[in-house]
């Protein structure tokens, strides 16, 4: 399992089986182009890229991704099939239901401009999708796994400018704070969204408050309390009292006998 870390803070965990997922997605493409009768054999890497969804768990600033599923993409329109992506959904809500949608996955060598128009389409399910980005191209020198994880704070950042905030393994001094600050400016345009969110939530619970039903529902759930409260203090001031008597009459009698004297009650 792959392990970094992002200048924001995030920390990504990506299973092997993500991998391998999007390696045979993008075998399988490639293969169709290659033997349809109007395409000629492309180059190493070249055409047929492959979209699709990663999901799995985010636990604070932990993202792990553990399994993806292929989506349906019209190059032409730039445009996503928004039912195979429910229907999809729906089924591995089923089989795994903690999984949920953390962004997508493309392959390619870089991110491009037509990779917004998927970010946006996915911000309705996820805010902050990340970008998992499979170089396909074969580079015998590269030790490291040809992936790049790319990811968006709250302000829902344009991939064309998140290709930009590279993964902070590196690079200038000047470069990782601007990551940094980058960060710390994402998290607080969240902070303040949230913010707005509850401000909204409790503007509406006050004008509810002061309507006329809401009042009369209050005061008769109030009362409905106010007596039940009532009952079980009585309830429980009886059954002290029947003790309170039981143990006198029993006391009573024990006198009695001796006396010849008869019970109180």
């Amino acid at each position: 399992m792959a392990s970094s870390s992002s200048g924001s803070g995030l920390t990504f965990k990506l299973h092997p089986l993500v991998i391998v997922n999007i390696s045979d997605h993008h075998t399988r493409v490639r293969a169709q182009i290659q033997h349809s009768a109007s395409a000629a054999p492309l180059a190493e890497g070249g055409g047929g890229r492959v979209f699709g969804c990663v999901i799995g768990v985010q636990r604070g600033r932990t993202v792990e991704i553990f399994n993806s599923f292929e989506l349906l993409y019209d190059p032409l329109t730039h445009s996503l099939d928004r039912s195979f992506l429910e229907k999809k959904q729906e089924l591995y809500k089923k089989v795994f239901p903690n999984f949920y949608i953390l962004g997508w996955y493309s392959t390619g060598s870089e991110a491009q401009e037509s990779d917004l128009q998927i970010h946006k389409a996915l911000m309705d399910i996820n805010e902050s999708p990340v970008y998992v980005l499979l170089n396909p191209l074969i580079n015998h020198a590269q030790k490291d796994l040809p992936v790049t994880i790319y990811e968006s704070e709250a302000e829902r950042i344009s991939v064309d400018h998140v290709a930009h905030l590279k993964p902070s393994d590196g690079g200038s001094a000047a470069t990782q704070l601007a990551a940094h600050l980058t960060g710390i400016h994402s998290a607080i345009k969240m902070l303040n969204s949230r913010i707005r969110v509850v401000h909204q939530y409790l503007v509406a619970m006050q004008k509810a408050m002061e309507s006329e039903k809401f009042q009369d529902d209050f005061l008769m759930e109030y009362n409905d309390t106010l007596l039940v409260a009532y009952l079980a203090m009585l309830t429980n001031c009886s059954s002290t009292l029947n003790e309170l008597v039981d143990k006198f009459n029993t006391t009573y009698d024990r006198n009695s006998r001796r006396g010849g004297r008869t019970a109180f009650i």
